[in-house]
């Protein structure tokens, strides 16, 4: 995959970001809360929501700005492709960035973990 963050890489709409939030699986974090869905698309897409309680726009955006980084980095083209939706808290962009990756894997790797197992109503 390349460098960029292009169109094909983004949740652009509303849909599409509800739909993650109702379907999908929550790993909640101390930096950040990461929902996931899998998708039929082949790649993985990120969707990103930094309300004002997070800070003025500049840490709002600076925070965003750390999270697509990390999503970049940490791309698997093995995978199972997901549509994440990353809820950013406070305290993101307080933190170093490699405790913010560090909690972004292992939140993704949460998510990944439960679709392989079938959901609570139907073991």
């Amino acid at each position: 995959m390349s460098e960029g963050f292009g169109r094909a890489a983004r949740l652009r709409s509303r849909g599409e970001f509800t739909a993650v939030q109702k379907t999908g699986r929550r790993a909640p974090g101390r930096v950040l809360t990461l929902l996931g869905q899998p998708n039929d698309l082949g790649r993985d897409r990120l969707g990103i929501i930094a309300s004002r309680k997070v800070g003025n726009a500049v840490i709002r955006n600076r925070a965003k700005r750390r999270v697509r980084e990390i999503f970049r980095r940490i791309q698997d083209p093995n995978a199972r492709p997901f549509d994440l939706v990353v809820i950013v808290r406070t305290e993101l962009v307080k933190v170093p960035l490699p405790v913010v990756a560090a909690e972004f894997q292992a939140a993704l790797s949460k998510v990944r973990a439960s679709f392989k197992t079938p959901p609570r109503g139907q073991r």
